[in-house]
């Protein structure tokens, strides 16, 4: 069972890997497309590799809810407890 802070630096490292954003960006807060600048392709990217990291998974009617980087982390927590 992850904490939030687990999450969320995970996701720092995966953001950074597929996008390039510098892991201290990438925030709870942060909207993927707004702030961070992740395209729909890079969103892809993202979704696989954290589903792949927490052994969950993320239905696609599920990823077009994850707006910001907190949204994900949540979703991840939900289904990883």
């Amino acid at each position: 069972m992850a904490t939030t802070e687990q999450i969320l630096a995970a996701m720092g490292e995966i953001v950074n890997e597929v996008a390039g954003i510098p892991v201290e960006d990438v925030k709870l807060d942060k909207s993927f497309t707004d702030d961070l600048d992740v395209d729909s392709l890079s969103m892809v990217e993202i979704i696989y590799a954290a589903e792949e990291q927490f052994g969950v998974s993320i239905p696609d009617e599920e990823s077009k809810n994850l707006k910001t980087v907190g949204d994900a982390v949540a979703y991840i927590e939900r289904a990883t407890n």
